[in-house]
């Protein structure tokens, strides 16, 4: 509603990291603030590491564009941890839900106008956009009232990636307009992304289906934030993200 589709961006940064000569190991979290809407034309993408320990890096990033009366405002900014793979003890806290295949479930229709989300292929398995925009509140159930599920692939088809992943986790609408079924304007200002797949295992997903799950904790003062869950077909935990939206009354 104010830019460019924020995974997309969040994705690009990613997608900057890992193929900066220096870059150390690959991406465990990202954190991306947008601090106004990429306009269309040229951007200034600017990346260091601002420090290399043994086995982890620190990123600091913007991305800069040029103004009409030709100065250049900042409209990103942003932070980044890429490390090694350590071979330790692990456990996966958040199991994939039980929910029905993709198979069974139909493509949800994207709108034309919609360019970004013609290139993916979602299956809702709950939580859809309401039938109806009537302003009600959704159930008083909390823990599921803002909840959507969906499988989710890039359309065409391709192995998963870091970014890919990155853009997957941004996925989501509004939690708002599921929780009111009112479609106010509303943005994402700050997306977290912090990784948990190794590139073997996103490897063995390919182009496979991920189970995509987010809802949020709080709506106030115009901002409300959302957890997002990302498990590949077969059930490993590729990536969890936090969010804060901006909404309009």
């Amino acid at each position: 509603m104010v830019g460019p589709f924020g995974g997309i961006t969040a994705a690009t940064m990613v997608s900057a990291i890992t193929q900066h000569p220096e870059c150390l190991g690959s991406p465990v979290s990202l954190t991306v603030n947008f601090a106004a809407g990429i306009t269309p034309g040229a951007y200034t993408l600017n990346l260091r590491a601002a420090r290399t320990n043994r086995s982890t890096q620190h990123w600091v990033l913007d991305i800069t564009q040029t103004q009409p009366d030709g100065s250049s405002a900042t409209v990103l900014t942003g932070t980044a941890m890429t490390a090694l793979p350590r071979d330790t003890w692990a456990l996966n806290d958040s199991p994939m839900p039980q929910v029905p295949g993709p198979e069974g479930i139909a493509p949800v229709p994207t709108p034309e106008a919609l360019v970004w989300l013609a290139r993916y292929e979602l299956r809702n398995v709950s939580g859809p956009l309401p039938a109806k925009w009537d302003g009600r509140v959704a159930s008083d159930d909390h823990h599921t009232a803002s909840q959507s599920q969906l499988w989710v692939r890039d359309q065409p088809a391709r192995p998963l990636d870091y970014p890919a992943v990155t853009a997957m986790s941004d996925i989501f609408f509004p939690r708002v307009w599921l929780r009111r079924a009112h479609m106010v304007p509303a943005g994402t200002v700050s997306l977290t992304v912090y990784f948990h797949a190794s590139a073997q295992q996103l490897a063995q997903a390919s182009d496979d289906y991920v189970l995509a799950q987010a809802r949020a904790q709080a709506f106030s003062n115009g901002f409300f934030d959302q957890t997002a869950q990302l498990w590949s077909h077969a059930g490993a935990l590729l990536a969890t993200s936090h969010q804060l939206v901006y909404y309009k009354e």
